[in-house]
Order: structure tokens, then sequence, then C-alpha cells
């Protein structure tokens, strides 16, 4: 009689190996971007019709983001459940997250990796302040996240952003393109990818550094919960921080510290940056395209 076995003891209950088997190329990953886009409106449709029953106030606003932003990752989610599945009886896949995290263990990474993205963030912010004013409309949407009840910004910003986003731009996209394409290629197009669904030059240019620092440490260590903890990370600090009393109007640390005081963190956050990084290339890789994540068997059948 035939049946299915997994390799490694992998169940199909855990979220992260329904989906190691779909590895897409650059075709792949457009069409993930396509399967987001019609997320999105559907995430948009079903917001309106919350918003129309429930009331046009800032917080029902607030509210109808934690509907309609994670509607907007199911179609992207069922297509590559469907296509891991169609892989996986046959085809080697690799996981989502994998442990490898070197001499110095999960918890070392993880404040390495955080102080990383905080520094990361500093030095971005003069990129982003030679860009013109922001679109009165688009800033008072991403005022209405930040800005709105603290627990559904945070749930919005710190849970549902990393959560949804990093399963979708390291955990499936990167790890795809490094199959297909050289590491250097796969973060630097993946960081692309990550900034556009920003869909907006005021977040796509900080998001393509983040987005290119997220995906180094993935393919390092082959973590999603440490990319995940970074995007927590960066977006629970901007948040904390649009609310400090002084700081909530200022567009930039440029604004409330003095030219020297600034100088100074950035040199600091330059060295720290690069601290990291030696520390990382110090982490050896299981495989020199896919770098620290784990092989996952395709199903034997018996």
């Amino acid at each position: 009689m035939a049946f299915f076995r997994r390799h490694k003891g992998r169940g199909s209950y855990d979220l992260f190996s329904n989906y190691s088997h779909y590895l897409p190329g650059f075709g792949g990953m457009i069409l993930l971007f396509v399967l987001f886009i019609l997320g999105s409106l559907l995430g948009s449709l079903v917001s309106s019709v919350f918003m129309l029953a429930m009331g046009g106030s800032d917080t029902v606003m607030a509210y109808s983001m934690l509907i309609s932003y994670p509607i907007s990752f199911i179609p992207p989610l069922l297509y590559a459940s469907v296509q891991s599945r169609r892989n996986e009886v046959f085809d080697t896949g690799y996981a989502l997250d994998s442990n490898n995290f070197g001499i110095r263990g999960g918890a070392m990474m993880a404040l390495i990796v955080s102080i990383m993205t905080l520094a990361t963030a500093f030095v971005a912010e003069p990129v982003t302040a030679l860009l013109p004013d922001m679109p009165e409309h688009l800033e008072a949407a991403l005022e209405m996240l930040t800005k709105g009840p603290l627990w559904a910004s945070l749930l919005s910003v710190s849970v549902f952003a990393p959560l949804f986003e990093e399963w979708l731009c390291r955990g499936l996209v990167l790890r795809g393109l490094m199959k297909h394409m050289n590491p250097t290629g796969a973060i630097i197009t993946s960081a692309v990818f990550f900034a556009v669904l920003h869909m907006n030059p005021w977040q796509a240019i900080p998001a393509f550094l983040l987005g290119a620092l997220f995906g180094y440490v993935y393919y390092r260590t082959g973590s999603l919960k440490l990319t995940m903890l970074m995007h927590c990370v960066n977006n629970t600090f901007s948040v904390l921080m649009s609310r400090v009393p002084g700081l909530e109007e200022a567009e930039s640390f440029m604004d409330v510290l003095s030219p020297w005081a600034y100088a100074f963190i950035f040199i600091a956050c330059i060295l720290m940056i690069a601290s990291a990084i030696v520390i990382l290339r110090g982490i050896p890789v299981k495989d020199e395209k896919m770098g620290g994540c784990d092989k996952v068997d395709a199903l034997s059948i018996i």
C-alpha cells in the first residue's frame, strides 16, 4: 500500500513548511506581485464596506487597516501553497526558516541584528531628506497607521507587517531568487521588490536599504525569525518615536539634534553596521547559493 512520508520529520501542519518547495524565479516574483495587487484591491473593497457600515471616523479607518492589510496577502499565500504542494513530491525544497546562527547563538544574533537595523534606519535619513515634501494625502494615510490607537498601530506595523511582508519578500521571493541567480543579485532584486511593494518613494528608498540588509541577514542565517524581528524593531521604533512629545512633528533626527551630535551618532551607526556585517560574514553558510537555508527533501512514495 502506498503512502507519503516526509523526510526529517517535517510535518505539513507547520505554516512555513507548507511553502518550502515553492522557489519562484523572476517570473514567479512578478506573478506574486500581481497577486498582491489583486489582494490589495480586494482588501480596499472590504475596508470600504466596513467603513460604510461603521462610519468614517479616524478610529474606524485605523481598524479597517487591520482587516484590509492581511487580505492583501491571501492570493499570493494561496497560490504559493498550491505550487509548493505540487512540487513537494519530486523536488527538493528549502526551509523558509532555519537557525544558522553560528557560534553566537540565536539570542546574541537577535541583539546584533536589532542594533544594526536601528543604525541603518538612522543612516538612511539623509537620503530620504533629499526627497520633496510628501503629498498631504499620503502623509495623512501614514499618520493614520502611526497615530491611531496605539494597540492598533502596533498590531498593524509591528506584527502584521513583519509577519506577512517577511514571509513574502524574504521567505518566498528572496529564497526563490537565490535558487535561480547569484546571492548578490537575489538580495538586490528582492530589496527592489520590497521597495516597490510600499508604492511610494518616501517609503521605498529606506525600504530598499533595509530590504538589502534583511536579505543579507537571511542569506547568512536562513532565519525568517531574525528578519521578522528586524522589521518589527524598525517599525515599532518609528511608531513610538512619532508619539514622543517634541518629536511627533519632526521630519527626521536632523531636526532635533545638533549637527555635531548628529554627525557623531551617524559615524557610530556606520561602525555598528560594519561590525555587524563582519560578524555575519563569519557565519558559515550551508550552501553557496542558498546560504543558511536548510534543505528539505522531497516526499518519498513507498
